[in-house]
């Protein structure tokens, strides 16, 4: 494969398109197809950010726009929509690309459709979550956590301390009941979209450094067990 390439994709009625973007040092032969969220878009500067810090940690990258996004409009489509799309960028991109290890996740809701996707039994080995939306805004009472024990595959989940949409208190609480293949990581003083008060003593580069030195450290251990006969727990931090 080339190092970026760009193609379309139908998806039943619709079309949507996406981007492919080798690792800076692509030896690991690990994928990562990065969603994003609600209001965003494949090439909203958050999510090419946050790309290009995956990439620096030496995994290649997948961005693409959900349908509604390829259209151009801004509502997000219903779930199943959403997760029918990810199903097929995850098949094309096991056609196209073929990584030894393939990772699914995203931002926001991104994230959210590919742990949906994975609760559902989808094929790939690790979900990387960038700020999980647990509940909407002021709602800590309408929790999207009943599909999470499903999840079978090896988790790493990156908030922020400030995430209106993800209660500390709460998301700590839930991922203490569930299994160890869940890593929950706190980005101190981010907020839902990594953004940092000037305050802090904190910045918003220092916050994506830390993101991908996470990613780094957590994929060693995905492509380690990948090569076991049993591979290590994951222990939450």
């Amino acid at each position: 494969m080339p190092e970026s390439q760009r193609w379309k994709l139908p998806i039943g009625s619709c079309e949507t398109n996406l981007v492919y973007e080798c690792a800076a040092d692509p030896r690991l032969g690990v994928l990562l197809i990065l969603a994003h969220g609600a209001g965003g878009h494949m090439e909203h500067r958050s999510i090419v950010d946050l790309a290009c810090t995956i990439r620096a940690a030496g995994i290649d990258v997948v961005r693409f726009n959900f349908p509604y996004r390829a259209a151009g409009k801004g509502p997000p489509d219903r779930m199943p929509k959403l997760i029918e799309c990810y199903a097929a960028i995850v098949a094309a991109a096991r056609e196209r690309i073929r990584p030894k290890t393939l990772l699914i996740g995203g931002h926001s809701m991104g994230g959210r459709v590919a742990s949906m996707l994975a609760a559902d039994g989808c094929e790939c080995d690790g979900l990387i979550l960038l700020s999980y939306p647990l509940h909407p805004p002021r709602r800590p009472d309408r929790l999207r956590k009943a599909h999470l024990p499903d999840i079978k595959q090896p988790v790493l989940c990156l908030n922020g301390t400030r995430d209106a949409l993800c209660t500390r208190e709460l998301m700590d609480a839930i991922v203490a009941e569930l299994a160890d293949n869940w890593t929950l990581h706190w980005l101190e003083g981010a907020d839902h979209g990594y953004q940092v008060l000037k305050r802090s003593g904190r910045t918003t580069g220092e916050i994506l450094s830390e993101i991908g030195a996470t990613c780094a450290g957590w994929i060693k251990h995905i492509v380690r067990a990948g090569d076991e006969p049993a591979g290590p727990r994951y222990n939450r931090v």
